[in-house]
């Protein structure tokens, strides 16, 4: 093969090559920006009374305001979503904020947080803290959700409705104590709801206890096509990283969230919400 030969062969690998890179790129900002998709599941709770009426809850996670992927005025799209789905009830599983390195801009916890006053929620607002949320400043996180009409719940629990809902202090830092957690669900009557940032505490729930709602994990957030990803910031892997789990008697649901952590984009993992109808477990 001759000198123009090969050069020519070469251009047209790295035309192709280039063609590919760019292809990649577009579906990454595609799948970042993209309007979130609803999940929808129906869960039966014990401690329900018979006859209760269906309940919506809005699990929501890993926001991370933040530029270019997820400014201020991405977020008010996204909650006038949210409020089209009539929830009950919204549940917000951490990482309201971010203070990663490659963003293009970062916002203090007042404009992060203040979108989310206008979701609409009969039964309340609830939120747990996240990993972000305190290395960001949880004071102020807290503060702004407060004001934003969010009950914050850091090892504690709450009545709602006919529910009691948990909500773990974040597990990644070390600050969850299921077990305070759990003790304070326990003194409320109705159906059980845990609320965690990330969804490894699982495994240590009580046998039947009820439903657990996280996300942390961003389902991968960089995923590989044929499914699974290279990190999950999960100590099992991809066992509680995505979707929804049995297990024991007891029900998972880990959202992908709705922003970016680390690196600015997703890829084969795109925005999600899911819409979880609790109903009396069936006699």
């Amino acid at each position: 093969m001759g000198r123009g030969s090969r050069w020519g062969v070469l251009r047209w690998a790295l035309i192709v090559l280039l063609a590919a890179a760019a292809a990649l790129a577009a579906k990454a900002w595609s799948d970042t920006v993209a309007d979130p998709e609803v999940m929808r599941l129906t869960a039966q709770l014990e401690g329900l009374p018979p006859g209760t009426p269906p309940m919506r809850l809005l699990l929501l996670s890993d926001i991370h305001v933040a530029g270019p992927d997820m400014p201020p005025e991405r977020l008010v799209r996204i909650v006038k979503q949210a409020n089209a789905l009539r929830p009950d009830m919204v549940l917000i599983a951490g990482d309201f904020v971010s203070e990663k390195r490659t963003a293009t801009r970062l916002y203090p916890a007042d404009a992060a947080i203040a979108p989310l006053a206008a979701l609409e929620a009969p039964l309340g607002k609830i939120a747990v803290p996240g990993n972000h949320d305190h290395w960001f400043g949880i004071a102020d996180v807290r503060r702004e959700l407060e004001r934003a009409e969010f009950t914050v719940l850091a090892n504690a629990a709450v009545r709602a409705g006919p529910l009691a809902i948990g909500g773990i202090d974040d597990d990644y830092t070390g600050r969850a104590d299921l077990s305070a957690t759990l003790a304070a669900v326990d003194r409320l009557d109705g159906g059980r709801v845990l609320l965690s940032h990330s969804p490894d505490p699982f495994p240590d729930l009580p046998a039947d206890f009820g439903l657990m709602l996280a996300g942390h994990t961003h389902c991968g957030q960089i995923r590989y096509p044929w499914g699974g990803s290279p990190a999950t910031m999960s100590a099992y892997g991809d066992r509680y990283a995505c979707g929804a789990v049995r297990e024991n008697g007891n029900l998972l649901v880990t959202t992908a969230g709705l922003g970016t952590s680390v690196l600015p984009f997703r890829l084969f993992s795109r925005p999600e919400m899911w819409l979880i109808e609790v109903v009396p477990a069936a006699r």
